[in-house]
């Protein structure tokens, strides 16, 4: 999440004016992530997150994340419910930009994430993906492996900044992905977050409650999604695996969803997928995000060393499962 539209008092009284929520008594951005723009609101009848989409975020995409999000409160499965406006659609336009009201989640993201915490978001994982089953919507993956050639291309130099020789390594794994690619298609698919960072999940104590900004959910493998939260959620400074947090995530997973063995084969490689994605787009956002935005941008510096981890790694077990 970010700030990078600002939201004027007389914008936010007149948008409200089109909701049956009350009149708000508390508005401040939330500065975390690098994505929208998304502020806290609280009314005199609850506490909600109103999101101004941009960037990354292609309109035609926007009323898929709405009816997962549905699917998935309809299901039970704690995350953010829309929030329709007065004409019963819950997309509107707030500051030229498409805006959604969502309700607030109770919970604390995890700056550290203990063994415990990674079990239980491992379990979510798979509750998550069981809950979306049946939904029967469709979005390809638009950071995908074949953007990851189209993001590169002319950063070659920026990347050979920040770490000498990095390039050349970069360079190689696109092409390690590249020529493994064809294993992906015959893995079970189906809607997956594949952006559930420790920022994005909330804990009460060790035990999950709910999940946030699903605005890269995407049909894809499930076993990437897991990829993803394990380069999010097990390492420590970079490039240090820590074991105990990877096996108890996989643990967690399993719990609900046994990972099928050719999902457990190319973990590996979708470990290295997934670090070379948010490299990618980190290595964008270091040079392109506005000097006025109210976020600043990741060092991508993190999933650099955390491809060098997965460069070495042979098989599930090196992570823990």
């Amino acid at each position: 999440m970010a700030v990078y539209t600002q939201v004027s008092d007389d914008a936010l009284e007149a948008f409200l004016d089109g909701y049956d929520i009350g009149r708000p008594r508390s508005f401040k951005g939330i500065a975390e992530g690098v994505e929208n723009s998304n502020y806290y609101l609280e009314t005199d009848q609850g506490r909600f997150i109103l999101t101004l989409f941009e960037r990354r975020a292609d309109p035609k995409d926007l009323p898929y994340f709405v009816a997962l999000k549905q699917h998935l409160a309809a299901r039970g499965f704690p995350c953010p419910a829309p929030v329709p406006a007065s004409d019963g659609e819950p997309l509107q336009t707030l500051e030229g930009r498409p805006a959604l009201i969502v309700t607030f989640l109770d919970g604390l993201s995890p700056k550290r994430p203990n063994a415990a915490q990674c079990r239980s978001m491992g379990e979510a994982l798979a509750r998550m993906h069981a809950a979306l089953a049946d939904f029967d919507q469709v979005r390809e993956n638009a950071l995908g492996p074949a953007s990851w050639p189209l993001l590169w291309e002319g950063r070659s130099q920026t990347a050979e900044e920040l770490q000498p020789g990095l390039a050349a390594l970069i360079e190689d794994d696109l092409a390690e992905t590249a020529k493994a690619r064809p294993q992906s298609p015959h893995l079970p698919r189906g809607t997956i977050h594949a952006d559930l960072f420790p920022d994005n999940a909330f804990f009460l104590d060790d035990k999950f409650s709910g999940a946030i900004d699903f605005y890269f959910a995407c049909t894809d493998a499930l076993a990437y999604d897991l990829a993803v939260c394990l380069n999010s959620w097990a390492f420590e400074d970079g490039r240090e695996y820590n074991y105990s947090k990877g096996a108890a995530m996989i643990a967690g997973y399993e719990s609900v969803r046994p990972l099928k063995e050719a999902e457990r084969t190319v973990l590996p490689l979708l470990c290295r997928g997934a670090a070379l994605r948010f490299f990618m787009t980190r290595l964008v956002d270091w040079t392109d995000t506005p000097a006025d935005a109210l976020v600043r941008p990741k060092n991508p510096l993190e999933y650099a060393d955390r491809l060098a981890f997965h460069r070495q790694a042979k098989s599930v077990t090196d992570y823990g499962g």
